[in-house]
């Protein structure tokens, strides 16, 4: 079990949000650009697995109402029609109550039309899709497992089910990718019309086989002026699309942000289960290990391991509220954040703020900041001053 660091008072996080997030760490190959925790399953892994989250689903009983619930990857949707069952059978009755928000991942070459009923029948109602290009050549050079055709059918199904909000993803400044790719990519996305879309610049993750082959002189990352380019061609391909952006990389109708997310960004507070998942609750931010033998050795024997566990202060609850806050275009209240945290360095952050605020990086309108266009380009670099100030 890892060890607890103290870090000074916890904040008073009572009265929250909450969320559940649940890994699902199954993928049937691993793209080229992708770190997060996953495994090839094999024999009984999935009905293993799903012995599992019902243990730690169990030793780790839910302290109140869920508003929203988030499978993810790993691709969910790998899991049979029945496994899925199982599954949500198993956090159904868990839950207090049915949440506002329940998503699930699927990859376009997973969905089919008996899983996505039992999702419907178990009360999903948002299914996000990762289509990250439209272009095959691309998709190859990702290691993506899927075609063009897929995603068609994937969404065909998808909307044939009955779910009107769904959500796809995609990917930018990609390896042999020019702008008019990218603009074609934005304008076959738009043309099927999903509810949400979360846009993610490629970045090169260490111990991943994009990474390797950067190292090898095989690909180059782009610089920052270039990548700025791909995200204002989708902002404002998107916006006259009829998507607001409300965070740096995801764009929505009116009315389909992903609430999850939003939960997340606002530190709300979620638990999280599975192998490698992360929770933030009753003062303390926790990650499970990464690793699924060693996972089940913990529920089993009724000791949830963990890889990660932190005593959570004021000053690291602000500084993520500010740094996933500027992400935000709503930005931050900081009257709001300054008596919610009040132990924070708030004196140095205010001093940050003003400089964005003189480089036109942000603006300050009744104790609300928010980052201008400009500074939403570089929010990574603001993220890391707020982290280095505060």
């Amino acid at each position: 079990m890892g060890k607890a660091v103290e870090q000074g008072k916890a904040a008073d996080t009572t009265g929250l949000g909450l969320g559940l997030y649940l890994h699902v760490p199954f993928c049937a190959r691993v793209c080229d650009f992708c770190n997060f925790y996953q495994e090839r399953p094999e024999g009984d892994d999935f009905s293993r697995y799903i012995d599992g989250v019902a243990r730690e689903l169990a030793l780790r009983p839910l302290p109140r109402r869920v508003d929203t619930v988030f499978w993810g990857g790993g691709t969910p949707g790998l899991l049979t029609a029945r496994d899925l069952d199982t599954l949500g059978s198993c956090v159904r009755s868990a839950l207090p109550a049915m949440p506002a928000e329940w998503t699930v991942e699927m990859a376009p070459a997973s969905v089919r039309a008996d899983k996505l009923r039992v999702l419907k029948e178990l009360g999903v109602n948002r299914i996000s899709i990762g289509v990250q290009s439209f272009d095959e050549a691309t998709l190859v050079r990702l290691g993506r497992p899927h075609t063009r055709n897929q995603v068609d059918r994937a969404v065909a199904l998808v909307e044939a089910a009955g779910f009107d909000n769904w959500s796809m993803d995609l990917m930018f400044a990609l390896p042999g990718q020019g702008l008019e790719a990218w603009r074609a990519d934005l304008g076959e996305a738009i043309r099927r019309g999903p509810a949400h879309f979360s846009t993610y610049c490629l970045t090169f993750e260490e111990d991943t086989a994009l990474w390797v082959r950067m190292r090898r002189g095989e690909v180059e990352q782009r610089g920052e002026a270039d990548e700025a380019v791909f995200y204002e061609m989708a902002w404002d391909a998107l916006g006259d699309g009829g998507y607001d952006q409300y965070e740096v990389s995801n764009f929505a109708r009116p009315g389909y942000a992903c609430a999850h997310n939003l939960g997340t960004w606002r530190m709300q507070e979620w638990l999280g289960f599975g192998p490698s998942a992360s929770s933030q609750a009753a003062g303390m931010r926790r990650t499970n290990v990464h690793d699924t033998e060693a996972w089940l050795a913990g529920v089993r024997a009724g000791e949830p391991r963990f890889a990660e566990s932190t005593v959570l202060s004021d000053g690291i609850l602000a500084q993520d509220a500010v740094i996933f806050g500027l992400r935000m275009n709503e930005g931050i209240c900081v009257p709001r954040f300054r008596k919610r945290y009040p132990m924070a360095a708030w004196a140095e952050a205010e001093q940050l703020f003003s400089e964005l605020a003189e480089e036109g990086l942000a603006m300050a309108e009744g104790g609300t900041i928010r980052l201008t266009r400009a500074g939403r380009l570089l929010a990574d670099r603001i993220g890391l001053a707020v982290l280095e100030r505060m």
